[in-house]
C-alpha cells in the first residue's frame, strides 16, 4: 500500500516528512498551492528606486579630541578625511551636515532627530562615523555608542520614511593599545610619507548586522591594522572618496566598495627601524543587507 502510494507522487511535487508539497521550475508556490506573485519580482538586476527629490542626507560625526579621562589619543588627519567625504557626498547629491567631537548625549539628540525627520522624498540616508572605536562601540567626544544603537533608529518602526531604501553607515574607527603614537613610516605603494605623519591603530570593531536595506562599511576588519596620515588622512577613506570621485555616479555601491577592497588591500606599511608595524596591511570590510542594487546616478 505504502508503494503503491509513492509512486503516484508525481514529478510535479516532492514528499516531505510531513506533507506533500507541489514543484513548480521558474516559480513559487504558497502553502495553498498557488503561485506568490512576488517570484515575479525576484529580478537580479532589480535596482533601487533614486528618482526621488532629494539623494538624501548625510551626516559626518568627526571626532580629532576626546574628554581626558578616556585616555585616547588625538585622531591627527581626520579633519582630512570629513573635507574628503564632505566633497565627495555633495558632488553625489547628497545634503552633508558635518558634526565636531560632539558628546554622547549631543550625538543621541543628532541621530534622533535624523531617524524622525521625514525622509518621503529622499533616496537614500547615510551617516558617517570618524572616531577611535571598540568591540561595537564608537567614542564620542566623553563616552561611547553602541552602534546597533545608532543604526536601530533607521529601522521601520522607528523611521517609517526609509522603509525600503539605502542606509548607509561607514565607520571609521578603529583602537590600537600599542600603536596610538604617531610613527615615522611610509606607504610603499604611493608617494614616500613624510616621518611623524602615519598613525597605525590595531582594529577592535566588530562587524555588525543592522536589517534590511542596510550597508554597513566599516575602515578595517578585525586582525589588520587601519593606517591613517596626518595630513591625507585614513587609507580607507581616501580611497573610497577617490573611488567615488571616479565611479559614484556609474558603478554599483558593492562594485565600489570591493574595489576600495582591492586598493587599501595592496598598501602597506613600511617601517625598517620597527619590526611591530613594518609590513601592516589594512583590510576594509562592508556587510551587505541590501535587497537591491544601488546606483548613485546624476539626478
Amino acid at each position: 500500500m505504502a508503494e503503491h502510494a509513492q509512486n503516484r507522487l508525481s514529478e510535479g511535487s516532492v514528499q516531505t516528512d510531513s506533507q506533500r508539497i507541489p514543484v513548480l521550475e521558474g516559480g513559487c508556490f504558497t502553502g495553498t498551492g498557488q503561485v506568490d506573485a512576488r517570484c515575479d519580482r525576484f529580478n537580479p538586476a532589480e535596482e533601487y528606486k533614486m528618482n526621488n527629490k532629494r539623494r538624501g542626507v548625510a551626516l559626518i560625526f568627526n571626532h580629532e579630541w576626546f574628554d581626558w579621562g578616556l585616555q585616547l589619543p588625538e585622531r591627527r588627519g581626520t579633519n582630512a578625511d570629513r573635507d574628503n567625504l564632505l566633497e565627495r557626498l555633495s558632488e553625489l547629491g547628497f545634503e552633508v551636515s558635518c558634526y565636531f567631537n560632539l558628546k554622547t548625549e549631543d550625538i543621541d539628540k543628532t541621530i534622533l532627530d535624523a531617524s524622525t525627520a521625514d525622509h518621503s522624498d529622499a533616496d537614500c540616508f547615510l551617516c558617517v562615523f570618524l572616531s577611535h572605536g571598540e568591540k561595537d562601540h564608537v567614542f564620542s567626544y566623553d563616552g561611547k555608542i553602541e552602534i546597533q544603537g545608532l543604526t536601530k533608529m533607521f529601522k521601520g518602526d522607528k523611521c517609517p520614511s526609509l522603509v525600503g531604501k539605502p542606509k548607509i553607515f561607514i565607520v571609521q574607527a578603529c583602537r590600537g593599545k600599542q600603536c596610538d603614537n604617531v610613527i615615522a613610516c611610509d606607504s610603499v605603494d604611493s608617494m614616500m610619507e613624510p616621518k611623524n605623519e602615519i598613525q597605525v591603530d590595531a582594529a577592535s570593531v566588530y562587524t555588525l548586522p543592522a536589517g534590511a536595506d542596510f550597508l554597513m562599511c566599516y575602515s578595517v576588519a578585525e586582525g589588520y591594522f587601519a593606517v591613517r596620515n596626518a595630513r591625507k588622512g585614513s587609507w580607507f577613506i581616501q580611497d573610497l572618496c577617490d573611488t567615488l570621485q571616479k565611479y559614484g555616479s556609474s558603478l554599483e555601491m558593492l562594485e565600489i566598495l570591493t574595489l576600495v577592497n582591492r586598493k587599501v588591500s595592496v598598501r602597506r606599511v613600511h617601517a625598517p627601524d620597527d619590526i611591530e608595524i613594518n609590513g601592516k596591511k589594512q583590510m576594509p570590510c562592508f556587510a551587505s543587507m541590501l535587497t537591491k542594487k544601488l546606483y548613485l546616478r546624476p539626478k
